[in-house]
């Protein structure tokens, strides 16, 4: 019984993380796909190119929600820390392979911090200034990205290590390096572009 209800946990966040809030938010805003805009994915970066700061911030706060409500939910209906690592990570894999949008998404940003922020709210915050001084610095949405994701682990393992009878810490630090090897994966052409020098930078 146990693992069937790990199982849902994992296929709930997965349907959570797969609603595509950016995609909702610049039809609303604009009445456009914004996948026809710069990456093509759905995520923050791209609903600002495609409609603007208003839609980009809404679309943040959804996808953090997401990955927030994915962890609660495994939290309150299996009570496991594997449970609620399991329902994280599947909701970033929803967020960027979505089953709404023909397993087209974003990068998993926003919901990665959502679910951090369930396991640790003063981690979430500091990954959250960390993403904000990446992009002002280095203005590759990609980058900053990518930045945060290789902290996530290290961060908990760093906690775990001192504070070792708190072991959900080495769980969140596993549930860090799936999920950023998730994110990397998405990525992928961007390091690319990256690599080429045509990597698209923000402009605000």
């Amino acid at each position: 019984m146990l693992v069937l209800l790990h199982g849902l946990a994992a296929v709930i966040g997965y349907l959570l993380g797969a609603v595509p809030v950016g995609y909702l938010v610049v039809w609303l805003f604009k009445r456009e796909d914004v996948r026809r805009y710069g990456s093509g994915r759905t995520g923050g970066t791209n609903v600002y190119r495609a409609a603007g700061i208003g839609a980009a911030i809404l679309t943040g706060a959804g996808d953090v929600l997401k990955g927030m409500l994915a962890v609660l939910l495994a939290r309150w209906l299996v009570g496991t820390v594997a449970a609620e690592v399991l329902a994280g990570l599947a909701a970033v894999v929803g967020h960027n392979w979505s089953v709404f949008l023909g397993w087209r998404g974003g990068a998993g940003t926003g919901t990665n911090l959502g679910v951090v922020a369930v396991f640790s709210i003063p981690v979430a915050l500091a990954l959250g200034i960390v993403l904000l001084l990446a992009i002002r610095i280095v203005r590759y949405a990609s980058v900053a990205s990518m930045i945060v994701a290789g902290l996530v682990p290290i961060v908990f393992l760093v906690l775990a290590f001192i504070y070792p009878p708190f072991s959900h810490y080495g769980s969140y630090a596993l549930y860090g390096l799936f999920s950023g090897a998730v994110i990397v994966l998405a990525l992928r052409p961007n390091i690319a572009r990256l690599r080429n020098g045509t990597e698209r930078r923000l402009n605000y």
